[in-house]
């Protein structure tokens, strides 16, 4: 009996090239006394234990602003803020460890629980905290002092790393202290930033009340440069409401990973730590669900090389099996590899195309097409013609022809017009497969 594909497993087979590509890697999150508070935190906790699972190093960072919050009306205190940092004099320090101290324990007993009822059945998680971080005082500033508040000085990279090699989850509070031996209280979000630059992280991934940052239309923007992650925290800066997201990630999030882009981290997603799966979805999909600061774009056009033979087999097959596409070997495709340019998202070949040049008739025939199933609705068909036309421009090739039997309107869209076998250039002539009976379409470029 054949048994039909389910959810399950098309999900799983997506994730995997993904699960390979983030094995091994480090990243570190930062999850804030809001993500803490919400509902959905175990679940989140669930996710982060399934991460270390997959092989992925993980700095857990935490914040407890909402907390300290609680524990200071409580105690009938208040604290000022200069520049949206709290001031944390002698009483509010005590609250304040006392608050960080309670959600170490917490945040440790979550991701100690093994019951085998729920998703971390099995599950033999080491956590640890220490003096990672150390801190120093932010001094005065326009005449206010900061007291306890402070920054980090430095950060035991090789105490962190030998930590992570040996399996464990090292988990980072906003409490750190100084060589002088005094506690400081430091910002949640300038921890975890100065610790993926320091560890050269491969992602910083923080959490807000949002699904990322949300456009006009009520989306998350996929991809922001920093310089348009600097528009965005001067548009929320510019608002300065207090119910504002400002104190559930979003601004303080932008800062940190514009900072931390520029300083070499290659991503930094935000995502919402309201919704269930947010983070595996970000991370093991392949459009992700938030919002990615990227130096670059995580979506490029390049010439192939030997190591993307793989990557062009698992997208070919399919079509030859339909018919779509001649069939190519491995052999012959490690032969002709630099004919090929491909789309590439994520360390992931969502697009391909070859480009055979006839340099005495000034002709080039553009072949293999293929475009991921989820990735036909977009442009990138468009792109790689592009970059076709740009590579016949540098070789003095004046017109590009295809050979199809599926994509005749496609081409005719982008400008290709019929012609007959007599238009191709008399080696191609001799290959023509009269059965197969292919279309035969030229672009003047």
């Amino acid at each position: 009996m054949k048994i039909r594909s389910t959810a399950l497993v098309k999900g799983f087979r997506q994730s995997t090239p993904y699960v390979n590509a983030h094995r091994g890697k480090t990243m570190v999150l930062m999850l804030g006394g809001e993500a803490i508070a919400d509902k959905n935190f175990g679940n989140i906790i669930n996710d982060i234990a399934l991460m270390h699972s997959l092989g992925i190093k993980i700095v857990l960072v935490y914040g407890v602003r909402p907390q300290i919050n609680q524990l200071l009306e409580k105690q009938n205190l208040t604290t000022p803020y200069h520049k949206n940092i709290r001031i944390t004099d002698e009483a509010a320090l005590s609250v304040v460890m006392q608050a960080a101290g309670q959600l170490q324990l917490a945040i440790t007993a979550r991701l100690s629980m093994s019951l085998s009822n729920t998703p971390m059945a099995g599950t033999q998680l080491n956590v640890v905290s220490g003096n990672f971080v150390i801190a120093q005082p932010l001094g005065v500033d326009d005449g206010v002092d900061y007291c306890h508040s402070g920054r980090t000085r430095r950060i035991d990279v090789d105490a962190i790393h030998r930590t992570l090699n040996q399996g464990s989850i090292v988990l980072l509070g906003p409490i750190a202290s100084s060589v002088t031996g005094e506690c400081f209280n430091l910002l949640s979000e300038e921890v975890a930033t100065q610790v993926a630059i320091k560890l050269k992280a491969d992602k910083l991934i923080g959490f807000c009340s949002e699904q990322g940052v949300i456009n006009d239309e009520g989306n998350a923007i996929a991809e922001l440069f920093p310089t348009e992650a600097e528009q965005v925290i001067s548009t929320l800066t510019e608002i300065n409401d207090p119910d504002s997201d400002y104190h559930s990630g979003t601004l303080r999030f932008l800062k940190g990973s514009v900072t931390a882009c520029r300083a070499g981290v290659p991503r930094s997603h935000l995502i919402s730590y309201k919704m269930d799966g947010a983070l595996i979805q970000e991370l093991f999909s392949l459009d992700g669900i938030g919002t990615q600061v990227v130096m670059a774009s995580a979506e490029q056009v390049r010439q192939a090389n030997i190591d993307d033979i793989g990557g062009i087999l698992d997208l070919i097959r399919p079509l030859e099996e339909q018919g779509v596409l001649v069939r190519r070997s491995r052999e012959q495709l490690e032969q002709e590899i630099r004919k090929f340019t491909i789309i590439e998202k994520d360390g992931l070949i969502i697009g391909c195309a070859a480009l055979y040049p006839y340099v005495e008739e000034r002709k080039a025939e553009m072949a293999c097409v293929a475009i991921h199933p989820d990735y036909r609705d977009g442009n990138r068909g468009q792109m790689l013609l592009n970059y076709m036309k740009h590579r016949t421009k540098l070789d003095n090739i004046s017109q590009i022809f295809v050979l199809t039997t599926r994509s005749l309107h496609w081409f005719r869209e982008q400008g290709f017009y019929e012609v007959s076998v007599d238009y191709l250039p008399g080696a191609k002539q001799g290959l023509y497969n009269f059965q197969r009976k292919s279309k035969i379409l030229a672009l003047d470029v």
